[in-house]
């Protein structure tokens, strides 16, 4: 693209399938394509607040893309998707031939940023092949982009979640990713929602116990951290309480109305997780190599086990971290979380994994204790 130029102008094919935000078809150089958008990267503010959406870049993945493009045969059929500033323009053509009921031809003018300012477009899909495009020997390769008007980050994610709904995306980043987008999602994501939400909160309010514990998509990879537990394991802890019967948590929802008594669920996700790490002190926040307790199978298992304790200890009584100490302390000489051997499993106490296998038997092992001892005392 020439410096000079204050706007890129390319052919375009319009199609209006809702007013607010109209979708073009149209194509761009390799070389283009970056200078145009940029890769909203997920990450947290100051503040703690959620911002971007894209994962990190997978070298390996660029890179044979890249080299796919370099070979004389290359084609390259899937478009890039694009979310636009409003400041782009689209001037339809003149003439019977413009438009068939389905697209509208034209111009679509792009403006141009200027030297430090923001990009008039960010990358909902195809981030791994735009950084391609950009490193591809063939500057003028054409590429398919697909584009709608957005300035709004909420619906960009909310975009992006259904591209890569059917694509292995990250867990992590889909589950962090979810209580941000406010639009009706498919089933199986929405499900996810409210859990996600929870632990978020879990992992930013100072009061929490879990705060700074959890791993999210938006932790900094540099850097030290405190994040140990893996926020997908969280969510599922959640989850399982709160869409079983069975769960302490299941209570808190209203089903005919849809909703989720999201403070009562908090006040009891605190109450009961704090007398697990004031239970066990030599065990809470410890990497999952050296602590058992913030593993996988770890966090799940002692969810389980929340879900018979609060079935018999209102969290919402003011005594209640008390009475729930009290009950850990039942189960609390028989665990091994950070040395030792689960007898009764067969392991030592860094061979339990997050496993399905070994989720269920820690489980199990943990709530028969806790039942036992309670059927002696009374």
């Amino acid at each position: 693209m020439p410096s000079a130029a204050k706007n890129l102008t390319r052919r375009a094919l319009r199609i209006t399938q809702t007013a607010a935000y109209p979708l073009y078809l149209f194509a761009l150089r390799a070389d283009e394509v970056l200078q145009i958008a940029d890769i909203s990267r997920v990450s947290r503010d100051e503040a703690g607040n959620l911002i971007g959406y894209q994962r990190p870049e997978v070298r390996r993945h660029v890179e044979e893309i890249a080299q796919y493009l370099n070979t004389d045969s290359a084609v390259f059929p899937n478009p890039i998707i694009v979310a636009l500033s409003s400041r782009a323009r689209f001037q339809s053509s003149r003439g019977p031939g413009a438009g068939d009921g389905l697209a509208t031809a034209g111009n679509l003018i792009i403006p141009l940023p200027a030297p430090g300012k923001p990009k008039p477009a960010w990358i909902v899909d195809g981030q791994q092949r735009a950084l391609a495009m950009a490193r591809t020997e063939r500057r003028d390769y054409p590429v398919p982009v697909t584009a709608f008007v957005a300035d709004s980050v909420n619906l960009q994610r909310d975009q992006f979640l259904r591209v890569n709904n059917t694509r292995p995306l990250p867990r992590g980043l889909v589950t962090e990713l979810l209580p941000e987008v406010d639009s009706p999602l498919p089933p199986r994501l929405a499900i996810r929602r409210a859990p996600s939400a929870l632990c978020d909160v879990l992992n930013t309010d100072k009061n929490s116990p879990m705060h700074g514990l959890i791993k999210r998509a938006s932790t900094s990879r540099g850097g030290t951290t405190r994040a140990v537990i893996t926020d997908t394991v969280v969510v599922e802890m959640i989850q399982e309480s709160l869409t079983q019967s069975s769960g302490c948590l299941f209570p808190y929802r209203d089903m005919s109305r849809n909703e989720t008594d999201f403070d009562g669920v908090l006040h009891a996700l605190f109450t009961y997780w704090t007398a697990v790490r004031d239970t066990f002190p030599d065990a809470w926040g410890k990497h999952p190599s050296k602590s058992r307790l913030m593993h996988g199978a770890g966090i799940r298992a002692m969810g389980r086990l929340m879900d018979r304790v609060l079935g018999s200890v209102d969290p919402r009584l003011p005594n209640a971290g008390n009475l729930i100490r009290q009950h850990l302390a039942l189960v609390a000489p028989h665990c091994h979380w950070t040395s030792g051997v689960w007898e009764e499993l067969g392991l030592r106490w860094n061979e339990v994994e997050n496993l399905h296998k070994h989720i269920q038997e820690l489980s199990s092992y943990l709530i028969r204790v806790y039942l036992n001892a309670r059927a002696e005392l009374s």
